[in-house]
């Protein structure tokens, strides 16, 4: 979103905020009033729900699918589904699937391994993706599940070693975005400028170098 955010500025001269929490909480945040101009969802679910209870402009889209990866920063670890089993994993971080789509996504994963159950007392669970991040970066949790963008990106790109999960093995994790309602008209002008620039070649080019896909 940094890239994404310093390549419309460069071209357009809006100046770019952003807010980073869980979808979840966004969303609730939304509904009280918050004043945001641009929804961008990990997700299709809390962008949809937000459109039809008329907090949107129009109706969400889809500008990329995210991918699920197993990460972790031990030296001593490979990461693999079988080593999350070992005695030597006691904390597996995982973002958690009521707030986080990429939490839904693991679950769903574990599940359809017939995993989830023997691993389930070893979860930390963090409130979103970026928390998950944290447990895993400083050695809370040895190993953890967490998006490729996160792993492909500047700051964390030679940290650790990962593996990226079967996207076939879990639902496809639609990233979403809502243009928001404004009373400003010049508010919703340039919200509207970063809205369909979201979709554009250029953005799609910087969400593939993260990991993302069409």
């Amino acid at each position: 979103m940094k890239e994404l955010t310093e390549t419309f500025q460069q071209e357009t001269g809006i100046k770019c905020e952003t807010i980073v929490a869980s979808s979840g909480k966004l969303t609730a945040q939304i509904k009280a009033g918050a004043p945001f101009d641009v929804f961008v969802s990990a997700d299709l679910k809390y962008p949809n729900t937000l459109f039809k209870e008329g907090f949107g402009e129009e109706k969400p889209k889809v500008y990329a699918n995210g991918t699920l990866v197993l990460w972790t920063t031990s030296e001593n670890i490979k990461p693999s589904l079988e080593i999350l089993s070992e005695e030597n994993i006691t904390h597996i971080a995982v973002a958690n699937p009521k707030t986080a789509p990429y939490g839904r996504a693991t679950e769903e994963f574990l599940k359809k391994a017939g995993k989830f159950g023997d691993l389930e007392s070893k979860f930390i669970f963090g409130e979103s993706i970026s928390a998950v991040n944290r447990y895993i970066h400083s050695g809370s949790a040895e190993i953890g599940f967490t998006a490729k963008s996160v792993v492909l990106s500047p700051q964390m790109k030679n940290e650790g070693k990962w593996i990226e999960i079967d996207p076939s093995q879990y639902s496809s994790i639609q990233q979403a975005a809502l243009l928001l309602k404004s009373k400003q008209t010049e508010t919703i002008k340039n919200a509207r400028k970063f809205y369909e620039f979201l979709f554009s070649a250029k953005a799609k080019k910087i969400l593939e170098k993260y990991g993302y896909w069409s």
